[in-house]
């Protein structure tokens, strides 16, 4: 059995991020890059295009960061965003799960490639839960 540690995001810990001037911040391997290199934009195509798919009540997204809302089991809302994550984590991809909805928040540095990935893979997890 896969263990998972759900977590919370540390973007703006103080511990957790080092001090950064603008111009490291902006650097083509961190936040800049998903500007630059458009995958900001491709990424909200890719989870936009989930609509429709089973259990999927509502999409919302910003730059890299995207949630869906998941419809509930009766007398158990937080049952399927849970199934969705174990069988992307089966796939080897961690997604966030929440009461009911899957949160994510994919690297500054991620390729389209990468971002592909990740939708597909949670395409495919919410076409096998029931």
């Amino acid at each position: 059995m896969i263990e998972a540690l759900a977590h919370g995001y540390t973007s703006a810990h103080p511990v957790a991020a080092p001090p950064a001037s603008p111009r490291s911040i902006c650097s083509p391997r961190t936040a800049g890059s998903a500007l630059v290199n458009g995958s900001a934009g491709h990424f909200g195509d890719l989870v936009h295009a989930l609509k429709g798919r089973p259990h999927v009540t509502d999409i919302r997204s910003f730059g890299l960061a995207a949630g869906l809302t998941i419809a509930a089991l009766p007398g158990e809302p937080a049952r399927r965003p849970f199934e969705i994550a174990m069988k992307c984590l089966e796939q080897g991809v961690y997604v966030r799960f929440g009461g009911d909805t899957i949160q994510l928040a994919p690297p500054f540095i991620s390729t389209k490639a990468e971002l592909e990935r990740l939708v597909s893979v949670l395409a495919d997890a919410l076409d096998a839960v029931a």
